[in-house]
């Protein structure tokens, strides 16, 4: 199997890297069952105090795979990007999203699932479901709650794309630097979290995201369906097929 996610354990910090720049680290079914598992090592190794999520490539992640999305059948997907969205939030160690390039679509879910995200000032970012004919259902449980009901609502509807300042004051991400300043941001949040307590670490991100777990025991099921649901619509599959083909949808003609 080709690999589509690297693992390393340094200095105690398990940094996962997206490797899939050929289709822009986008969440095919291969590269979602792989970072599932590379978070499993990270949780059961003692050693590993944090985790950072990271990419190669201009794009830290494009979202839903929209060549399998194609297809008509994105059942079982969206129960695995349901997944690991959950296990991001249910890791018993902090997250850090260390983006260098632009998130779409489901991978602002996933960025939304981490526990801290910085950004350089390059990085652009949009919820872009609704311009393909389906809705950022999954996704609202790791983005709801973080950002402003009113950005929220702009950002929901039109799709469109915005940079990182915008995007930490939104509230999307926790701060945006400039690019010789990534690695160092990072390494300040890692700093940190090395000097607290494996088990107090622990209990406080349980504290954190007490509410986000409630909303995935509660809602994921149905979200999943509905994600599934509007992806095998015929709205959406002649969205899907526009942006493959690169043309404007119906809707737009």
């Amino acid at each position: 199997m080709t690999t589509l996610v690297l693992y390393e354990v340094r200095d105690r910090v398990a940094r996962i890297t997206l490797d899939s720049p050929h289709n822009r680290n986008a969440l095919s079914a291969p590269l979602v069952a792989q970072l599932r598992d590379r978070l499993d090592d990270a949780a059961a190794d003692g050693v590993v105090r944090a985790v950072v999520l990271t990419h190669t490539g201009r794009v830290f992640c494009a979202g839903a795979d929209l060549s399998e999305a194609g297809t008509g059948s994105l059942a079982e997907g969206t129960k695995a990007i349901m997944a690991l969205m959950n296990g991001i939030v249910e890791l018993p160690k902090p997250v850090v999203a260390r983006v260098a390039g632009h998130v779409r679509a489901g991978g602002m879910g996933i960025l939304g699932a981490c526990d801290v995200a910085i950004a350089t000032e390059q990085a652009s970012f949009a919820f872009t479901e609704a311009r393909i004919g389906v809705a950022p259902a999954m996704i609202s449980l790791t983005t709801l709650d973080l950002m402003a009901p009113r950005a929220v609502a702009r950002c929901y509807l039109t799709g469109e794309t915005f940079d990182a300042p915008t995007a930490a004051a939104y509230g999307l991400i926790t701060e945006s630097v400039q690019t010789p300043r990534l690695d160092g941001a990072v390494e300040a949040v890692l700093a940190g979290i090395k000097e607290t307590s494996p088990q107090g670490s622990a209990e406080t991100k349980r504290l954190l995201t007490a509410a986000r777990r409630e909303r995935f025991a509660a809602r994921s099921a149905d979200l999943a369906a509905l994600s599934a649901r509007l992806f095998a619509s015929e709205e959406a599959q002649e969205g899907i097929h526009a942006f493959l083909e690169r043309r404007s949808p119906a809707w737009r003609a």
